[in-house]
């Protein structure tokens, strides 16, 4: 009897094997970013003949097969890396389908329709989620979702990105970034959960920039014109608030509405583990256990928690010390720092605005806020005052920062820091008293002294 068997890139619970590291390394935050920074270079090149590059416009030009191969080997290195590791360490990796036949058993089936069976004391869930489909005519036909973008064979051409969530931004983002006509289709609000305030101004950020925004519609079918790589699609779609109806032509659409737990098909039910009915998502207690006492879940399939790689990381290897080694520690699901890598990218850390007002009761907070424009971006003279930066402010505890939000340059690197600051209990006198490095973006959180309250300009002349 295995001490614990883990149902996730272990004993794999998906039918499509995307290779050890999940959603994240294979079809997730890597390829996303690494095709961000690919739409970033471009722009950089444009910025370089204000800075003197004679880059001549006729000579650049990008290549998808060139990129899309790149990205996908180094994908390939890292599965292999993975692999290597759980052999290090003594890992036995069970490449199969699997699902609970009793609450202490479950069945191992692979490719091969080969069936082994497995036992152990404790297990945990870490299953993921896979992209949803819309439940419209054409839409499994016809249409990609994230998993398929990034090893598509061949440059999408027009796309209509569908969705808005931060999958359907990134995606729109970097697709425009390459040159691309992108069409993204919002059916209401940009970035639910994120900030509502920061989410519009990375919207307009991208408008601003070429994306194209049909809000408030939904598809309603999705319909071949013409087979090819790419092809041709016809989309109708109908609005939300009236009996109205579109079309529009593309060459690739890109679903990004949500993704669904994979928790459906894996037996949980003979195991006793309660599930959400409604979107397949698993509660669990404050130390990641389930009603099942001996099975415990990690990661995207947990209900009302962030689902992002990191925290999925950090949870487990926390659980993994309270089991094994008599640790106590619990996974902090609040101040978790994240960036939506968008063009102009968002950073975020605690509560939204929205949130804060909810829990404290806005006469209990203090919102400084700041536009500024990044000394990267005076000589190509783009985006003047587009970056913004905000904090929220609770006035009952000692003005401890709660919502931390950056818009701009250099999210990630930007935020990962005030995330830090922010589990040591950040107040706003201690960023008042940190000098901050010049010049940076990240320095204008040491000196916002406008307040939203206050209506005062928060433009900023120069750096």
């Amino acid at each position: 009897m295995f001490s614990l068997c883990y149902l996730g890139d272990i004993v794999e619970t998906y039918s499509v094997d995307l290779g050890l590291g999940g959603t994240c390394v294979n079809v997730g935050c890597i390829p996303k970013k690494l095709m961000h920074q690919t739409a970033l270079l471009g722009t950089s090149m444009q910025d370089a003949r204000k800075f003197g590059w004679e880059v001549p416009e006729e000579t650049v030009k990008h290549n998808w097969e060139t990129m899309k191969t790149a990205v996908n080997n180094y994908i390939g290195s890292l599965n292999w890396g993975y692999r290597v590791a759980l052999r290090d360490k003594n890992v036995n990796y069970v490449n199969s389908y699997a699902e609970f036949i009793e609450p202490h058993k479950i069945k191992a089936t692979n490719k091969r329709g080969k069936e082994t069976f497995h036992t152990a004391a404790k297990f945990i869930l870490a299953t993921g989620e896979r992209p949803r489909y819309l439940g419209i005519p054409g839409d499994k036909e016809y249409c990609i979702t994230s998993d398929d973008l990034f090893s598509l064979p061949h440059c999408p051409g027009k796309t209509l990105v569908i969705g808005a969530s931060y999958v359907a931004l990134e995606c729109g983002g970097f697709l425009a970034g390459l040159g691309l006509d992108v069409t993204v289709m919002v059916r209401s609000i940009l970035l639910r959960g994120f900030d509502q305030d920061m989410a519009n101004r990375a919207g307009e950020h991208m408008e601003e920039h070429g994306v194209k925004f049909l809000r408030k519609y939904v598809p309603v079918k999705v319909e071949e014109l013409e087979a090819g790589t790419p092809g041709r699609l016809k989309v109708t779609a109908k609005s939300t608030e009236s009996d109205e109806t579109i079309e529009g032509e593309y060459n690739t659409v890109l679903i990004a509405v949500g993704r669904d737990a994979c928790t459906g098909k894996i037996g949980l039910d003979q195991a006793g583990v309660k599930v959400n009915p409604k979107n397949g998502k698993v509660p669990v207690n404050d130390e990641e256990q389930t009603n099942v006492p001996h099975i415990y879940a990690i990661g995207d399939i947990l209900e009302g928690k962030w689902e992002l790689t990191p925290v999925a990381i950090q949870a487990g290897k926390l659980l993994a010390r309270r089991l094994y080694a008599g640790a106590s520690l619990k996974c902090d699901y609040v101040n978790v720092p994240t960036t939506v890598f968008t063009p102009l990218e968002y950073g975020a850390c605690g509560h939204s605005e929205e949130k804060a007002i909810e829990l404290y009761g806005q006469d209990n907070l203090e919102v400084y806020h700041s536009l500024f424009w990044p000394l990267e971006f005076t000589v190509p003279n783009r985006d003047n005052n587009k970056c913004y930066s905000k904090i929220i402010c609770n006035k009952l505890d000692n003005d401890r920062v709660i919502g931390f939000h950056y818009l701009g340059p250099n999210a990630g690197e930007v935020t990962q820091g005030y995330g830090a600051a922010m589990k040591c209990g950040l107040t706003k006198e201690q960023l008042d008293n940190t000098i901050g490095i010049h010049p940076t973006c990240a320095e204008i959180f040491t000196t916002m002294e406008v307040t939203k309250s206050s209506g005062g300009d928060i433009t900023q002349a120069g750096c």
